[in-house]
């Protein structure tokens, strides 16, 4: 059982590594991050040029209620609103080596429905 889980995180980060190789923010599209936990979802607007968190949204600290699925379209939205006031139009998305879909398609589509170009 041990060594299943140990393969399965293994996978995890060289697919993440694999996106983060060919994904990286500037200052003109920076990178839009998603985590996603077993209770919460953040989403950060980074520009990895000058190292900086440019705007963040969390279901941490909030009363958001609904399923994960729902809580994702709200942060979603939270950050495209978040990032239009901060003059960001247009991003590239961060799976954080996870499935383009479920919460993370919920996310992307609340995001790109507030305006968000990626």
């Amino acid at each position: 059982m041990a060594h299943t889980l140990a393969k399965k995180l293994l996978n995890k980060s060289l697919r993440k590594a694999r996106v983060r190789s060919k994904v990286t923010g500037t200052a003109e599209r920076p990178r839009l991050t998603v985590t996603i936990s077993n209770t919460h979802i953040s989403a950060q607007v980074i520009d990895d040029v000058k190292q900086h968190t440019i705007v963040a949204a969390t279901t941490v600290g909030t009363k958001a209620t609904g399923t994960m699925t729902e809580k994702a379209a709200v942060v979603g939205a939270d950050i495209a609103k978040k990032a239009k006031k901060a003059k960001v139009t247009a991003v590239v998305f961060d799976r954080n080596g996870r499935q383009y879909a479920g919460r993370l398609k919920a996310l992307a589509d609340a995001a790109r429905k507030e305006g968000l170009e990626f």
